[in-house]
């Protein structure tokens, strides 16, 4: 069997147990290359001006504001220190490019929210919104990340991020559960509560439902949960053995899985009700971890058919299959595709440590992106394409962080207890 490590990837980990790997694989060359930083827009985001309500209120708005806007690392907030909290400050004197000013209406139960997006030098108004929703803390949150993501769309042509969730299970060290949050963290939800090992939740493309396989009815099965129904679950493929690993396309009509119901674990081309199309892999080693490319034509997957996990290309048109990581590893796995370009991700075992790669498929080397000692596994896109989320391993925690594609910004996201692992964003 091969020698990955123990404690990474336990979706492939699982394969292995049952069936090992083959022995001969190709020396791959390993070749590395740095990202740089460049400046981020200057952003100056004084508390809001509260009527009807506590002032307090103003700087607890702006502060959610300003950590959504310097989540999407082209971003840098001023402190309000830095200018006595001043509205009318001198802003080109301090260096800064932008200002969101508002105001808060607190009335009852009703919450409303005047927000603008500021050139600082000539004082033009970029983005201008008005938004009303219930007082909760939840609520607040999301207005503010709906404007968020409208001043990244003016200054980028791109929609922020803000307002996309992040799945992930969680081990509270005695039953792994599916559960989604915010960027921030800020409000967690618990999505299955089956009591046992939960693995590999995806998103499906509209982010309305779920997916993930469960071991609780004794079989690794594949349920999704409608998440505007919380109590909405579906098991929809049971077949003896694996169904795990769901991949949807796209258009979100059919989805690649790994299934093992005829001896080996090989990629099912299926239908998100569970219904097979096509088998797409024949008895060629270990066919697991299945991402769509952006336009659907491709798919990427890890596969040991050479003698270790390495990561495949497969022409959903021809069937044709290209290896594409060379890095040097000896390993490699959880191949994720940017949802903007022809980029993947994807880890590999690099002296004794997992560590994150780039590649454009069939356009030369590719491009390592951490080197610092931790393990870093299950890598996936935000869904712009900047950033790329994934859990990080010391010892035995597992810990979500996230990383700029230029490798830049390499950090935690959140203070949450427990062991995360199999991020996930949604489209």
């Amino acid at each position: 069997m091969s020698r990955i490590h123990r404690a990474v990837f336990p979706i492939f980990l699982i394969v292995c147990i049952l069936f090992p790997f083959s022995q001969a694989m190709a020396e791959p060359v390993h070749l590395t290359i740095s990202a740089s930083e460049t400046r981020k827009i200057q952003f100056a985001v004084p508390d809001l001006a509260v009527r009807g309500g506590q002032q307090q209120l103003g700087s607890e708005l702006a502060d959610i504001l300003s950590k959504a806007l310097t989540f999407h690392g082209i971003i840098s907030v001023v402190p309000a220190s830095n200018y006595g909290n001043n509205p009318n400050t001198d802003w080109k004197k301090l260096g800064v490019d932008y200002v969101v000013t508002g105001n808060c209406t607190s009335s009852g139960q009703s919450l409303s929210l005047e927000l603008r997006l500021l050139e600082a030098a000539s004082g033009d108004q970029v983005v201008g919104k008005t938004y009303t929703d219930t007082n909760t803390d939840r609520q607040r949150h999301k207005m503010l990340y709906k404007f968020c993501d409208e001043v990244i769309n003016a200054l980028t042509g791109k929609p922020g991020i803000a307002s996309s969730q992040i799945a992930y299970v969680f081990y509270d060290g005695r039953v792994k559960e599916a559960y989604i949050t915010d960027i921030l963290g800020s409000y967690q939800r618990r999505v299955t509560r089956h009591q046992n090992l939960v693995i590999s939740p995806r998103f499906s493309r509209d982010g309305n439902y779920l997916t993930y396989s469960s071991y609780h009815s004794g079989n690794q099965s594949l349920y999704i949960t409608d998440l505007r129904q919380s109590s909405s679950t579906t098991r929809i493929m049971a077949f003896k053995g694996l169904n795990y690993g769901p991949a949807y396309s796209p258009d979100g009509r059919t989805m690649v899985v790994t299934l093992s119901k005829d001896g080996n674990p090989d990629l099912y081309l299926c239908t998100p009700q569970g219904r097979i199309i096509e088998r797409l892999t024949q008895q060629q080693g270990i066919n697991t971890s299945a991402s769509w490319s952006p336009d659907g034509t491709r798919i990427a997957f890890v596969s040991d058919r050479t003698g270790k996990p390495q990561v495949y290309v497969m022409d959903m048109r021809t069937r044709q299959v290209q290896r594409v990581s060379f890095d040097g590893g000896s390993e490699s796995a959880e191949p994720s595709w940017s949802p903007t370009e022809d980029l993947i991700a994807y880890s590999s075992l690099i002296g004794g440590v997992y560590q994150l790669f780039l590649v454009r498929p069939g356009q030369g080397n590719s491009v390592q992106i951490t080197d610092d000692l931790s393990h870093h596994e299950a890598p996936n896109w935000s869904p712009d394409g900047n950033q790329i989320i994934y859990a990080r391993r010391g010892g035995r925690a597992h810990q979500l962080c996230a990383i700029l594609k230029n490798g830049t910004n390499n950090r935690p996201l959140f203070n949450f207890a427990g062991d995360q692992t199999y991020p996930q964003w949604s489209r």
